[in-house]
This record gives C-alpha cells, structure tokens and sequence, in this order.
C-alpha cells in the first residue's frame, strides 16, 4: 500500500503545464483566483484544503509541483492539469472512478466471502474510489496464491467495466487449472530412518492407494514447511539435536502437472543429557519445580520433553497469577562427547489481577447463568487453571457449540487484564408441534417446548404433548439447577401416559400411568455430584396377554374379577451419583462420564420392588485435534421384587423390564425386539387360562399333547449392553458444523435376560416342547451388530440416522438395518 502511495505520489510528474510562455520558462505569478474543474463526487472544499495554494500566494515552478503532488496523495484522482492567466490558478482534475461492484468469476478453491476479505485489506471495497495502480499487485497475489496450492498454470484477471457517472464494475476472473501433482518425494542423507519412515508421516503424498477416496497428491507449499518440521520434529524426539534440513528442491515437469521434491537432511548424532539446570526467577519454589521435571540426567535428549517442560512450567506460574511467564531452555551442546546441558531459564514475570468478565455470544443465556460457572474471580489474581476450568464448565452445559477465552491486557496498566468470554450458542432443547416421523415409532404428533436452558436462565423446563403408534403422553417439569448459589438443584415433574405394548414390538399389555416427582442434587466437588428424590407413581394395567412370564405376576395380584384391570399405587425413593470430566456437554471428545442410579418402592406401596442401573462412557482422542475419537461405553442394569404378598414373593413388574434394541442401545435389532421372548401353552386351540399355578399349565388331559409357541419379546429383569465407536469427521462437511453433527462407525454388543423365572418347573413338558422352551428364555445368547451413525443437534431436536447389520443374530430375531429418529437422547 504504501509503495501504491509513494508511486502514486510521483506522478505530478506527468502533470501538464501551459499558459503565458510556461513552456520556456515559468515566471512566478500572485493567485487572485482558484478554479477547479471537474469536480464529480469530491466536494469543492474537500480538493482546496487537499491543495497548499490559497489566494494572496506567490506561486513558482516548485511550489505548484508540490501542490499536484498534494492533490495525487488525497488518492481522490487519477489525472491532474494545471495552468494560469491573469493571476487565476485554473486545476483541472479527473476523479478516480467509484467502484460499484466487486464480482467474481471461476473462482473455486476461494470462495467469494474469502477474496473479499482480502480486497477490504488493500482498501479495495464497493463504494470506494478505484486505485488502478494497485490492481496488479492484487493480480499477482492471488495467483501466488494458486501456485501456493500447486495451479501452476492458474491465472487471475482484473478487468473494469464503465458504469455511468464515473462508476465502475470491478470483475476478477479466474482460470484456476489444475493441480499439480506429486510425482515423487525424495530423502536425500538419511541414514537411520528410512525414506519409507519418513515420508509416511508427511501430509503431503506422492501415492494415494486406491480405496483411499479422500487422498490426494497435490503439492501445497503451507503443508511442505509443515511436514518440514515434523521430519525435524521426529529426529530432535529420538536425540538427534544437531537435525537440520539443509534444503529442499521443489522441481517442475515441462508440462507443469507433475512434482518432484527433494528434501535434503543432515541427521548428526544422537546426544544425551549430561545435566539439566533451572535457573532464573524461581519464586522460592526451587524445590518443587525440580521435584516435578520430567527430563532426568542420562535419558536420551527428547525435544518434546524440553517442549512439554516448557509449558508444564508457564502452566504452573499460571496458576499464581503470572499470566505471561516465559521459560526457554537454552542447551550448551558439547558435540566431543555427545552430551547436552541444558538450562531452563524461568522468568515469571509480573503477577497480574483481573479486572472484569465479559461476555460475549450469548444472546439468549444470561450473563449470571454463565458467571455462576466461572472459578476465575474479579478481582482475584489470573489463575490459568480456573480458567481453564471455567471454559470446561461452560462447555458442559451443553448450550454452546464453542467456548473461547481470552485475556486482554488493560491500557496503561502493567498489572491488570479483563477475560473476554466468547461463546457460540447451539440449540439446548426444542420446540415440536406438528407431525414427525421414526423408524420406531412411525407416524407421530407432538406439541411441546422442552428446553434445558429456559428463556436463559439455565434452568430446564419442559411441556410436551406427545402421540405415536404405540404411546400417549403429557408432562411437565421443571428443574433449577442453582437453587441455592452452591449448586443445590431442585425439580420437579407430573405425568401422565398410556402405553400400547403391542404396537411397541412388545407381548400385549396397557399401561396407564399417572404421578408426580420431586428431586434434588448436590454437587460433591468439580466432577462428582449426588441426587435424590421421591415420587408417586399410579399405574393401571389392562389386556395382559395370558403367557406364561406374565401369568405369574399376573396370578400373584388378581382380584376376584379374573376380568377387571389391575390397579397400582407406589411411592418412590430413588437416589444416584454422577460423575463427569468430559470436556463438552454435547459430543464431548474426551474424558469420562459414570452414572449409578436406584429407586425402590416404599413399604406401603402396593408393588415392592427396585431397580440398579450403572452407565460409564469414556473418550480417548486419537488426534491432537480430536477429530478421530474412540468412544467406549457399557450399560449394565438388575430389578427384582423384595419382601412378601399373601405368602408369595413380590417380583419385578413386568412393564419395569428392561428392553434392548433400537437405535439408543443395539442398533441393526428392531426397538425392544432383544431378549426373551413371551411363551403359550396350547392344547389343540385351547390356551391355558389366566387360573393356572405358574408351574406349567393345568389344562386337563393327557400332558404330552401340550404345545409350546412363541410370542413377542417381553423384556427382563438384567441388562448387559456395550459399545465401541470411532468418531471420524463428517465426509463433505464443513468444519464449522463438527460440534453440531457427527459420525461414527461403531460395534454394538449385549443382551437382555430374566433371571428369576423358573423355567425348570415345565420339565413336566414334552422334551422337544421343553427345548422350544429354553430357546425362547434365550438365556444365554449374545446379540452383536456393526454399522455408522450420524447424529445431529437441530433446531428440532437430537436427529440420529443409523445403518447397522447384525454380526450375531438367531433364527427369530427382528433387524432393523435402517434406522431414523428425531428427539432420541444420545
């Protein structure tokens, strides 16, 4: 720009003079008058005060020189003449012509958004004046830009087209061509690793299998410094200090589509550490700092170890308000005997306070809902751990799909920053009302709000009117997780459902349930947190299938009436403990999440039973920009009954079963199709009737002519379910959209088993009818399926698209291979 200016200035030059014999020789004259002729955009009294001439001067040759040149650096015109008569200064002037518009054309390895950006930073912008002088440094930046990325043969042209008064259209029009490709990449010097070595831990490729369906070969000079120093990087980890790259050759065919690169090292020897000294300002922690250093006299030298040295101790001054510490390791290198000294010189430098929060981002979550979460203080000295923290808590609430934090130093003040806060907000609930539609539950109606950061204020509230094939429901709840400013929470909820068994995949039944719960937490530290709570639940049970597994709950609590429904009053306790260092609430990419939970019925309840549940989940990033994570996660759950009932042993409900299928748990298995299966007995077309014992069927006759069939699955009292997951970035996706979206291929495992009923009571029955039998208890049989998942946060709600294919299925087993649901909990 500053060249643009200077060679701008130097066109007075080329200005025209003429009048009284100027020609010859210019004689200097009194100014009685100034005229500038011309002028279209540019206001009279903006080109005078450009211009150091006024009325009443005496003008000569250097002074009028001086004065074009003052009016070629206003950047206001392209062309300037001047002349005089009678004393009158008369200035004519041509205006640099206003860009109207910028547009672009064959442009597609930049996008139009970045190009612009660029223009804005040379001053090249719509309504601007044109500086024709610049465009061909422009021209010649985006084309080094092209051969940055391998086109060689890529060309950029600027044209402008006349628009009427005095406006122009500005159009780059590009042939990209294309890239050039790696033909062959070449170590030249290195003895200790192989080319093959080292050149497969290079971005850049020179051979791309061909199953690899987004490898390239194209030549990027950004990824070669890159991989420059990786090669560097590898040799100084291993003890070679004395690595250097001594050149590199980038060679061109003729025909400008193929490359070859030379990359020529010197590899040295290795060295180890003779002596590692900390010196500097120590802050009387001397011996704690030495106790902590992880690099030890006579270990080979490793340059990561230095590295993570390095930022171990800027992290631990952090943490005592030394915001901007710096530590450098300086080695003496003693290349006789192979051995390096290094000094780590530690300068904390000037311990800082903050002086103010702030926030930004958040247009529907209130400051103080974010604050409550901060561990830095105002006031208090700049802790980098408790910001780090305070950045890990916000992300966990799950409202945002980033958390940025800055510090930023105060004006005048040596000793003061504020922390600037920079958040993007996701979707933390929804709002349904209309028509939706799953694989599981087919057609459905909704009308709700549910919303985990309500109007917010952080709190979780939900409304929601639900309707599908196979379930009808109403709830209301609402839960303040800061009911007191320790982080006490407190909820409650009331409901309503009613629940076809049969069109879930499920033997027959109906459920209509009713109650009301309340429920509370309380935070133990950072990670781990205890809840409690208790409820009310009413459920009245109709049209039970008369199968075995179900006649002897059913047996237990009948009334007279073999034919009226059964009705149920409960009272709940439930308690749990949570613990969770996973860095984000929504698709976290590291740490850990545990959860164990209980409820029971109280003594006086009408049904007494309870039921454990464990869940633990665990990420462990493969890349140091987490985009390859391995998810490994388990479910493990037991129920039973507890104490007596007119001398028969309370047992688990049958609608408190545990299910498995679908895509929240075994994918590629239909919705609660997993586990045992319901069983008749028959004799001819007869069924046992709802009287029997519950030890075989007492229909009369001869025993042997009794028929065992199949049902549906009835769930049971146990669990086992657990998954494997490589999480891998979306294909053909932005990157902007990869904490709202992702995909995983995943290796599903488990089973569902009822543990308590007595199926060796029907031994009584036919041999091939008992083993009919122990094929429908399925005790022993695992399921296991394979497949990817993609999983979205919309404005609708969490969408999961799943393919799965059972790896290990039986005979009467339903699968499911695709699989779509909208406002599954993930």
């Amino acid at each position: 720009m500053r060249l643009n200016k200077i060679f701008a200035s130097m066109l007075f030059v080329g200005a025209s003079f003429s009048g009284n014999g100027w020609a010859e020789s210019f004689q200097p004259f009194e100014v009685t008058d100034i005229q500038v002729e011309g002028l279209q955009r540019v206001a009279l009294g903006a080109a005078l005060l450009s211009l150091p001439v006024k009325v009443g001067d005496t003008v000569d040759e250097v002074k009028l020189q001086q004065a074009i040149k003052s009016l070629y650096g206003s950047t206001n015109f392209e062309n300037i003449s001047v002349s005089h008569e009678d004393g009158i200064l008369f200035v004519t002037v041509k205006e640099r012509p206003t860009i109207s518009v910028i547009s672009f054309e064959g442009n597609k390895d930049i996008k139009d958004e970045q190009l612009q950006e660029s223009l804005d930073g040379s001053g090249v912008r719509a309504g601007e004046s044109l500086d024709r002088t610049m465009l061909t440094g422009i021209e010649k930046g985006l084309q080094d830009f092209y051969y940055g990325v391998g086109k060689y043969g890529a060309k950029v042209e600027a044209q402008i087209i006349n628009l009427p008064r005095n406006r122009v259209e500005l159009k780059f029009k590009f042939t990209e061509g294309l890239a050039a490709e790696i033909r062959q990449i070449n170590v030249v010097g290195n003895t200790v690793f192989s080319d093959y070595e080292l050149i497969g831990m290079l971005e850049l490729k020179d051979y791309v299998a061909w199953w690899d369906l987004f490898g390239e070969r194209r030549y990027q000079k950004q990824k070669l410094q890159a991989d420059l120093e990786t090669i560097k990087t590898y040799y100084h980890n291993q003890g070679y200090i004395r690595f250097d790259v001594t050149s590199t050759q980038v060679a061109m065919t003729p025909d400008r589509k193929g490359l070859y690169i030379t990359i020529n090292v010197n590899e040295g020897e290795k060295y180890k550490v003779k002596e590692v000294n900390l010196i500097g300002d120590l802050m009387g922690r001397e011996k704690l700092m030495k106790a902590i250093l992880p690099i030890k006299p006579g270990n080979m030298y490793n340059g990561a170890d230095v590295t993570f040295t390095e930022e171990m101790y800027s992290k631990y001054l952090g943490r005592f308000g030394y915001a901007y510490p710096e530590v450098k390791t300086y080695p003496e290198i003693n290349d006789e005997t192979k051995e390096v000294v290094l000094n780590i010189n530690v300068n904390p430098g000037k311990r800082v306070y903050v002086r103010s929060i702030n926030f930004t981002g958040n247009t529907v979550t209130k400051d103080e809902v974010m604050r409550r979460e901060l561990r830095q203080m105002e006031g208090a000295w700049l802790n980098s751990a408790q910001i780090e923290q305070s950045k890990l808590r916000l992300n966990r609430l799950g409202y945002f799909e980033t958390v940025d934090a800055e510090t930023i130093p105060v004006p005048g003040s040596d000793d003061l920053v504020d922390v600037a806060v920079k958040v993007k907000e996701q979707p933390s609930g929804s709002f349904n009302a209309g028509v939706g539609y799953g694989t599981e539950s087919g057609v459905s109606l909704q009308f709700g709000v549910e919303q985990n950061n309500f109007l917010g204020t952080g709190n979780q509230a939900g409304f929601s009117i639900n309707t599908n094939k196979y379930s009808k429901s109403a709830n209301l709840s609402y839960t303040d997780p800061y009911f007191t400013k320790d982080g006490v929470s407190l909820g409650g909820s009331i409901f309503w459902n009613e629940f076809d068994a049969n069109e879930a995949n499920l033997e027959r039944y109906k459920n209509k349930s009713y109650g009301v719960a309340l429920n509370s937490g309380f935070p133990i530290n950072e990670s781990n947190r205890l809840n409690g709570g208790i409820g009310y639940r009413h459920n009245t049970i109709s049209e039970i299938s008369s199968y075995e597994q179900a006649l002897r709950f059913y047996n237990v609590y009948r009334n007279d009436d073999p034919d009226s429904d059964l009705s149920f009053d409960n009272f709940e306790l439930n308690a749990g403990w949570y613990r969770s260092t996973v860095n984000r609430g929504q698709f976290p990419t590291d740490g850990s999440s545990q959860r164990l939970s209980g409820k029971m019925t109280v003594p006086g309840s009408d049904l007494k039973y309870f039921k454990t549940d464990f869940d633990t989940s665990f990420y462990f990033p493969l890349t140091p920009q987490h985009g390859f994570v391995m998810l490994a996660r388990a479910h493990l759950g037991y129920a039973n009954g507890y104490g007596k009932f007119d001398d028969n042993d309370q047992i688990l409900p049958f609608w408190e079963n545990y299910y498995s299928g679908g895509s929240s748990s075994l994918r590629g298995f239909k919705s609660n199709s997993v586990g045992p299966r319901s069983f008749y007995l028959y004799r001819g077309s007869e069924a046992c009737s709802p009287d029997v014992s519950g030890d075989g069927c007492s229909l009369p006759g001869n025993l042997d002519t009794i028929q065992v069939s199949s049902g549906n699955s009835i769930g049971g009292n146990a669990i086992a379910t657990a998954s494997l997951e490589v999480i891998v970035p979306t294909p053909f996706l932005d990157e902007a959209y990869t904490n709202s979206v992702r995909t995983s291929f995943f290796l599903d495992a488990g089973n569902v088993w009822d543990t308590e009923f007595d199926y060796d009571s029907y031994r009584t029955l036919p041999a091939d009818q008992f083993t009919k039998l122990q094929d429908y208890s399925d005790p022993d049989r695992l399921r296991a399926s394979w497949g990817m998942s993609v999983q979205w946060i919309s404005p609708m709600g969490p969408m999961v698209f799943s393919l799965a294919w059972p790896l290990k299925e039986y005979e009467d087993d339903e699968t499911e291979i695709f699989s779509f649901n909208i406002g599954k909990t993930f």
